[in-house]
């Protein structure tokens, strides 16, 4: 019997995708408070501004803002507040190298549920630039008048 693959997308971040170039993505869990956890599965979380980082041997994820919990009035933590990240040890030391010597940064590409667990999708990406874009660009412009050529063609 198949499994069935829902979409338990909470967030994503779709700036990341075009101002970066994603090298490797890694899977990980985040530490939260209980009412962030409500709050997240509400929807009321924000990427864009979000980055991870490496502190002490120790994964975080900062800036990403996650709204106060409506109900949740005196549990409700600060809505910026830095977030440990659960990485396997191995994980973290190649992000270490990779990140120092090769002038990668972390990037937070989508929020998810899997198993009921909040789960964060990391990106190792580097910075493109403007001409880079421009192609992307270009890129999905042709390929959109294509597509609608095609539909035209049928009809």
């Amino acid at each position: 019997m198949a499994l069935k693959k829902s979409n338990n997308t909470l967030a994503q971040n779709r700036k990341a995708r075009f101002d970066y170039h994603i090298i490797e993505t890694y899977e990980a869990g985040i530490e939260l408070k209980g009412t962030e956890v409500k709050s997240i599965r509400a929807g009321k979380v924000n990427l864009k501004e979000g980055y991870a980082s490496i502190d002490d041997g120790e994964a975080f994820l900062k800036q990403v803002h996650i709204s106060p919990y409506e109900h949740g009035n005196i549990y409700n933590v600060d809505p910026l507040r830095k977030r440990k990240l659960l990485l396997h040890k191995y994980e973290i030391r190649k992000l270490i190298g990779l990140i120092k010597e090769q002038g990668y940064s972390l990037v937070p590409l989508s929020m998810y549920l899997k198993r009921g667990k909040v789960k964060v999708s990391i990106g190792l990406v580097k910075g493109k630039k403007l001409y880079d874009k421009r192609q992307d660009l270009a890129k999905k412009d042709a390929n959109r008048r294509i597509q609608r050529e095609l539909s035209n063609k049928y009809y």
